[in-house]
């Protein structure tokens, strides 16, 4: 079955950063993107491993991308036993359409992609 998605939108935050349990990069962030005509959606996004590098590095609040990858839903219940689910995307791969050039200071500093 396939399962892609590919959205283009712009971090509702800069990146998050943390280590996996390997020491393995990951990093997530809100995507909010154009649903409608006049309505905005939002997605959690999840980079792994130089993905995550790449975001931390170049990527902040604001900076307009486009993101391919797929979609995972999370369930669990709450204290009080109500089931919840959410869905965030697994990102397999990013292109930069806009930035405010953080991250570029260096101008031998290319980006790796």
């Amino acid at each position: 079955m396939l399962n892609q998605l590919i959205l283009t939108g712009n971090l509702g935050n800069d990146p998050e950063i943390f280590f996996g349990s390997e020491g393995d990069p990951v990093t997530s962030f809100s995507l909010a993107f154009r649903s409608g005509r006049e309505k905005t959606g939002w997605l959690k996004c999840v980079c792994f491993n130089k993905n995550a590098e790449i975001v931390e590095k170049y990527l902040h609040s604001g900076a307009r991308i486009a993101v391919v990858g797929y979609l995972q839903q999370s369930k669990w219940k709450t204290n009080e036993g109500e089931n919840r689910s959410s869905f965030e995307m697994i990102v397999s791969s990013i292109e930069f359409i806009k930035t405010d050039g953080r991250g570029f200071e260096d101008r031998n500093d290319k980006p790796p992609f």
